[in-house]
């Protein structure tokens, strides 16, 4: 749980770093994180979230844009933090998902690792490429693209 300077990834440090909260907060820990170039982040998976009540009832599935998301606010921290962004108030927009897939479901008590790497970056316009898994097995893969933005006022 260290980033390329030693600190640790806690929930503390992800809520410093995202604007996020519950019931939309998606990422639990960052594992390892290499200022600009990728994090490894992780989600737990519970039978406490929301979207269970309805998604199946009975059958219960985590919704696939909801792991695309989770993989998006990874790639925030490893934004924010690779451009010292914390505690600015800057947000992280999605501007476009490309090339996503879904190759298993990801169900509760599972952890959902999140792989993301930049592929692009731009003055505020980056391209990240994402990888979410349970157990090394491969849920979901996505490209997508996200700009760096000011608050709303």
């Amino acid at each position: 749980m260290t980033d390329s300077a030693g600190t640790a990834y806690d929930i503390h440090k992800i809520l410093k770093a995202l604007p996020h909260r519950y019931p939309l907060l998606l990422v639990d820990r960052v594992k390892s994180l290499e200022l600009g170039e990728r994090i490894h982040a992780v989600k737990a998976v519970t039978m406490n979230e929301e979207f269970f009540q309805g998604h199946f009832p009975g059958a219960p599935i985590m919704p696939g844009v909801l792991q695309i998301e989770a993989m998006a606010q990874a790639a925030a921290i490893l934004g924010i933090e690779t451009l010292e962004l914390a505690g600015t108030g800057k947000l992280v927009l999605f501007m476009g998902i490309e090339n996503a897939k879904f190759r298993s479901p990801v169900t509760p008590g599972c952890l959902l690792d999140l792989e993301v790497e930049f592929l692009q970056k731009r003055s505020r316009i980056y391209k990240f490429k994402g990888k979410a898994s349970v157990e090394g097995k491969t849920t979901c893969e996505v490209e997508f693209t996200a700009m760096i933005a000011d608050p709303p006022e």
